[in-house]
């Protein structure tokens, strides 16, 4: 079977897994907004809806969303509009809840936005802004593996297949020379797909002998005594490659402007507070981790997790082309066209209010 046929069905498969276990609240749990997100008296109705339903991944990677709900930043923007926060756990079950129409705005990785994008043929997403660029790193077990070389051989954990990390490891050790079966995991390295959730005590237990990680997983992974060999970001132009985007099903992008300019607009707010005041924003982001999740993370985790990570409004258009390329590469995706997959025109009309530059498509934005 081709590989690209295999990976639709692998695709099928992941996103069938975390919908029975979220049928129960609709694709996504609920999120909290712990009171912080209050009506202003007078308020009116943005575009005239009761609400817009916004999702978004329990990771620090996803602080924007984390932070602009638990500060009141969608809030204040949408007025007697009421914010809906749904959690996720994976891009599959998210790109569900868009088509679905459970969810309106979604933060998601550049790989499931592709996929849902490639997938609808075009028709179902688009990326209508940036969040963060960073935050990915190779943890390992020091006393097995003490230098690049020596992740040949061991076994190394990534998310998910196909997922945004599970590519980018296959694409790094493609380029030590190293052949894996991207299928399969197996070859001159191991790769087991390993959900966040359970990679430190899989570590822990020895089943694994590092991994290619986001935060926070990262910094947990570092706090059963792993060690940090390569952090992502040094292998990309300038250190910056996306992690996070913003996506709007395009029904309610053409029904909606309005509600799409006030939540984009609200997400630029809330990166310049942000970059303003990163200790507040550490802790609120923290705080509603715990509403969500009800658990913080602990400051040895928090702290240099957070560290890693950069908010920005830029979607960083190149590096999401890069990464595509990277996947068709692995045999994990079939040569796409990405030409319209963005459409930055309501975000570039918000950053010129700010008087901030704007940010471009790469030549994949709608015309």
């Amino acid at each position: 079977m081709p590989a690209s046929n295999a990976f639709r069905r692998s695709l099928a498969v992941i996103a069938a897994l975390p919908l029975l276990s979220l049928a129960a609240c609709g694709y996504g749990s609920e999120a909290k907004d712990d009171g912080a997100a209050q009506i202003a008296a007078g308020a009116k109705k943005t575009d005239g809806l009761d609400s817009v339903k916004i999702g978004y991944f329990g990771n620090l990677t996803h602080a924007t969303a984390l932070v602009g709900v638990q500060k009141g930043f969608f809030q204040k923007e949408l007025g007697a509009t009421t914010v809906k926060p749904a959690v996720f756990n994976a891009g599959p079950s998210e790109i569900e809840a868009l088509n679905s129409g459970s969810i309106d705005i979604g933060w998601i990785g550049p790989s499931p936005a592709i996929n849902g994008y490639t997938k609808s043929n075009g028709k179902s997403l688009k990326i209508i802004g940036g969040s963060a660029s960073g935050g990915v790193k190779l943890v390992v077990n020091p006393e097995k593996i003490k230098s690049l070389k020596d992740v040949k051989g061991k076994r190394i954990a990534t998310p998910q297949l196909g997922n945004t990390q599970d590519v980018a490891f296959l694409n790094w050790a493609a380029e030590q020379g190293w052949k894996i079966d991207a299928q399969s995991g197996k070859g001159d390295v191991t790769v087991v797909r390993t959900d966040n959730k359970i990679t430190p005590d899989a570590y822990a237990s020895g089943s694994v002998d590092g991994a290619w990680v986001p935060e926070p997983t990262a910094s947990k992974l570092v706090a059963e005594g792993a060690k940090v060999l390569l952090d992502e970001a040094t292998l990309w132009p300038d250190q910056k490659f996306v992690i996070t985007n913003i996506i709007v099903r395009q029904g309610f992008l053409k029904d909606h402007p309005k509600a799409v300019e006030a939540v984009l607009k609200a997400a630029v707010e809330t990166n310049k507070w942000i970059n303003a005041h990163p200790d507040e924003a550490k802790a609120a982001a923290n705080k509603q981790l715990a509403a969500d999740s009800g658990k913080a993370l602990p400051a040895n985790i928090l702290d240099p997790a957070w560290k890693s990570i950069r908010f920005t409004d830029d979607p960083l258009a190149a590096t999401l082309d890069t990464e595509a390329e990277h996947a068709v590469k692995a045999g994990l995706l079939e040569q796409p066209n990405l030409k319209g997959i963005y459409d930055l025109r309501i975000l570039n009309k918000v950053l010129k209010a700010e008087g901030e530059s704007p940010v471009d498509d790469a030549g994949l934005g709608s015309s």
